[in-house]
């Protein structure tokens, strides 16, 4: 990237996005959850406009080097709370399997 810029990183993914689809390469599973993370930063600070998403983390963050850190640590936070969220879903699963062994 050149050096610890938000716009770079942005720049980065969005050109690898572009090629792809330009060489008629579809998306992969992995690539399109990425896809799903970068709109979930918009709803993770409350944006409703078409703010691009390294814009709104150099908005949150002290600088550019900052950012590209921020982005990093989110989108492990993003990770991580969709596994939470599988978790969740198993132990009501679970919880709804118990209830129906007891109530035979």
């Amino acid at each position: 990237m050149g050096r610890h810029s938000i716009f770079n990183l942005q720049a980065f993914l969005d050109g690898y996005y572009f090629a792809r689809r330009e060489i008629g390469v579809p998306l992969t599973e992995e690539e399109a959850e990425f896809q799903e993370f970068l709109k979930w930063i918009r709803d993770r600070f409350n944006i409703e406009t078409g703010q691009l998403w390294a814009s709104i983390l150099l908005f949150h963050s002290a600088d550019e080097k900052s950012a590209v850190d921020r982005f990093f640590s989110l989108f492990e936070e993003f990770i991580n709370r969709d596994k939470s969220q599988e978790k969740d879903e198993k132990q009501v699963e679970i919880v709804s399997n118990i209830q129906q062994i007891a109530s035979i």
